[in-house]
């Protein structure tokens, strides 16, 4: 069961003749009633099937009619149906007729566009449909049809076959058990049904068309009934749902296991990723109350540079170029803004601008960051185990990756101890590092920072650990999505040193709020404080310090 196909083969099957399916058809349709009486619709349909094309192969060859392999089990699958029609239920008292058939069009000549559909999309067509209710439920025949499937195949070995070919089989053992169970389904409900059934056995079930859609930027599971999305900064209530709440926790331990992770009971909250790099948490009761939460940050397939969020008006054409100067004069830039404000991307955007001979260690809770440089190291956290040990923090791996001789460390997020370890790497020669962290404004971001260097436990007086702060983070850029949805940049500030014990920041571009449009579009303007830049002496080192000028 799921061996691969033969490419070959599958392309001379798909290739259609040029001798008339509906000359066959005619010709059958009489010979096939005269020979096979109609109770043996009651029998195994692989066996009906059997006896008719063995009837198509000796009435075609003897009138001369030649059909390639695909259209002879179409004409099969046809003219079982009719047999099936005029056959009464072996359980009805009086004879009552099944609806009739729905038959395809003819097959088209060779070389028009219908010609080359993808070999799925012939095998899906080449199964017999009924015409059914369109109030009938698709899930119900899923819940039908799913138990008996898993009966008929090996699950071990369709995890390990490509899901094309398995898409293929499943699609013709489906076929079977429809017939034989009487579900009247059309093409396209049965090419939904397919999908549906082997997002359940491979991908992540009612969560795969979400993924799928690049409109979708977010996804919210909030137990079995309610998943949420987003578009365009908006949230909407989606049509997904799940079986019940012991489906969308299998799914969950799915996500997990696949990283090596694990959600029970004793692990009731878990930060994961997809295959893509989309970002997962999961939190499952006793924490969530009223089932299991899956929240999904999808990873944009399209990558985001600094001109396209110009283009989008996330930024000003002005900001993108200090800001590229900035990554290019090797600064060390915080990344500060809210949760699901863009600090990911924006972190992404501008790594783009470093140099591809440098070496980059980035370090994650879980791994998302996409960098398109050749000479990246990945490091990712590791929870602890059953018995509470082996746990691996941001600050061991932060100590490590000083020993790797990075030229440059990006750290995801900055929630904790590790950022007296950034703070260090920044400040002995690390230069060119970038960081995210949770906060509103910039100086608030200082103040957070402050205080994660008051949790390691370091007893530092105030004074001596912002002089550390500001001699470590040269630019902070403040981003934030607004109430139209849209992600801008607000601010962006530099720290220019220390005034006793008062941090020194001055801001060179800020957003400025001017209204709202009829379309609930917020309107405003990207702003230049005209102040010089304090790094103009760096800029300068690298050559930039007369575009940097021009920008502002």
């Amino acid at each position: 069961m799921f061996g691969r196909r033969d490419n070959t083969a599958a392309v001379a099957d798909a290739a259609p003749t040029e001798n008339g399916f509906q000359r066959a058809l005619a010709l059958m349709e009489p010979v096939i009633a005269a020979r096979i009486p109609p109770d043996a619709a009651r029998r195994a349909r692989h066996e009906l099937i059997q006896e008719i094309r063995k009837a198509c192969d000796e009435t075609l060859s003897r009138e001369g009619i030649t059909l390639n392999r695909l259209e002879v089990r179409d004409l099969a699958t046809r003219l079982a149906a009719k047999i099936a029609a005029s056959a009464p239920p072996a359980s009805a008292p009086d004879p009552v007729p099944v609806p009739d058939l729905v038959l395809k069009d003819p097959p088209v000549e060779s070389g028009s566009e219908e010609a080359v559909l993808p070999e799925l999309d012939r095998i899906e067509a080449s199964l017999f449909q009924w015409t059914r209710p369109r109030n009938a439920p698709i899930e119900d025949a899923k819940a039908r049809v799913q138990t008996v499937l898993l009966e008929r195949i090996d699950i071990a070995a369709a995890t390990r076959t490509p899901r094309a070919e398995l898409a293929r089989q499943v699609t013709e053992i489906v076929g079977e058990i429809l017939f034989e169970q009487r579900i009247r389904l059309n093409l396209g409900e049965q090419r939904e049904l397919v999908g549906m059934l082997i997002n359940d056995m491979l991908g992540l079930g009612p969560l795969e068309p979400l993924l799928a859609d690049d409109s979708i930027t977010d996804i919210m599971v909030n137990g079995a009934d309610q998943v949420y999305i987003e578009r365009k900064g908006k949230l909407e209530l989606s049509d997904v749902r799940f079986r019940d709440n012991a489906h969308v926790l299998n799914i969950a331990t799915r996500i997990v296991t696949k990283v090596g992770r694990r959600i029970d009971e004793a692990t009731p909250l878990v930060d994961a990723r997809l295959e893509d790099g989309s970002r997962v948490n999961i939190i499952i009761p006793p924490l969530a109350i009223d089932g299991p939460s899956i929240s999904i940050r999808k990873f944009a397939k399209k990558g985001i540079t600094l001109d396209v969020m110009a283009r989008q008006g996330n930024i000003s054409a002005a900001m993108a170029k200090v800001l590229k100067i900035a990554a290019r004069s090797r600064l060390n830039i915080l990344i500060s803004g809210g949760t699901g404000s863009g600090k990911t991307t924006l972190l992404n955007a501008m790594s783009q601008l470093i140099d591809h001979g440098e070496r980059i260690v980035t370090i994650e809770d879980a791994a998302e960051l996409q960098l398109q440089q050749p000479h990246v190291v990945r490091l990712e956290t590791r929870p602890a185990n059953l018995e509470g040990a082996n746990e691996i923090t941001m600050r061991d791996l932060m100590k490590n990756a000083l020993r790797m001789r990075p030229d440059r460390i990006i750290l995801g997020e900055v929630r904790g101890h590790e950022a007296v370890d950034m703070l260090q790497a920044m400040n002995t020669g690390h230069d060119g590092s970038m960081c995210t962290v949770h906060a509103n404004r910039p100086r608030e971001a200082l103040t957070r920072l402050e205080n994660m260097v008051g949790m390691a436990g370091i007893n530092l007086p105030s004074k001596a650990v912002r002089t550390q702060i500001a001699a470590a983070i040269d630019v902070i850029v403040q981003i934030s999505r607004m109430r139209d949805g849209m992600r801008r940049i607000t601010s962006i500030t530099e720290i220019t040193g220390m005034e006793g014990d008062v941090i020194v920041t001055q801001e060179l571009f800020l957003f400025v709020f001017e209204g709202e449009e009829a379309s609930g579009t917020l309107k405003g303007t990207f702003k230049s404080t005209r102040l010089r830049p304090h790094f103009t002496p760096k800029a300068e080192y690298f050559g930039l310090d007369k575009a940097l000028l021009e920008a502002v």
